[in-house]
């Protein structure tokens, strides 16, 4: 199965279970049925559903307790309809694509004031998050990694307000960055080669690399998400 067929699947997936906790059939706290006869009703495969449970596990939507089930979580109901609609809004709403934009403005700049104030320490503390990141890590982890990468970068930029300003555009962009982890092929890989360019290029003092890699790197996620709109 093609990439694009299997996130549609996925999709797809996600849609019938959401429609299955506003329905009223699954409530907050309910525990979901066995996979093979969660499958089976809903017309899935094992693996789309799978899927569509990692995706909705992530966003907190569900609660996977290993040993003992896969539960919708008992978040208010509004909470929970906001948190179910992201999907769908970042189908339909490039709301989101604003806050890229504003970060693909502001990180480079960052990133070079960042490249010339930062202490060899400092820049010691940026290679040791570079190097936490696991072999294989999981979305979580690669999501978690990245936001920690790039505050630490802000923070290096010796500036509160810019760095208040990044800080803030972590929030909205942070669920985009998920399901682009989980759905974009090599997704994975291209983050980790680029933030270490990025930290190569602060460590060597070359401010202009530096910027020029931060820019690559936020507009590949911009780049992505824009096909996913359209």
């Amino acid at each position: 199965m093609s990439r694009e067929k299997s996130v549609a699947v996925t999709d797809a997936a996600i849609d019938k279970i959401k429609q299955m906790i506003l329905s009223g059939e699954l409530a907050p706290g309910d525990r979901l049925p066995k996979e093979a006869d969660l499958a089976e009703r809903l017309g899935l495969s094992r693996n789309s559903l799978r899927e569509a449970v990692r995706a909705l596990a992530l966003i907190n939507v569900l609660d996977v307790r290993q040993g003992d089930g896969t539960y919708v979580t008992s978040l208010e109901p509004r909470l929970l309809l906001d948190t179910m609609s992201f999907v769908l809004d970042l189908h339909r709403d490039d709301t989101v694509l604003q806050f890229f934009e504003v970060r693909r403005i502001l990180e480079p700049a960052a990133t070079a004031m960042a490249t010339k104030l930062m202490t060899d320490d400092e820049i010691g503390e940026l290679r040791v998050i570079l190097e936490s990141l696991p072999a294989d890590p999981t979305v979580e982890e690669l999501v978690a990694n990245d936001l920690q990468f790039h505050q630490r970068i802000a923070q290096g930029s010796g500036n509160a307000v810019l760095c208040s300003f990044i800080e803030s555009l972590s929030g909205p962009t942070t669920r985009a960055r998920i399901w682009r982890g989980l759905t974009q092929e090599g997704a994975m890989e291209k983050t980790r080669e680029q933030h270490t360019a990025i930290y190569e290029a602060i460590a060597a003092r070359q401010a202009d690399v530096a910027r020029s890699w931060a820019t690559v790197h936020v507009a590949g996620v911009e780049s992505w998400l824009r096909k996913a709109l359209a």
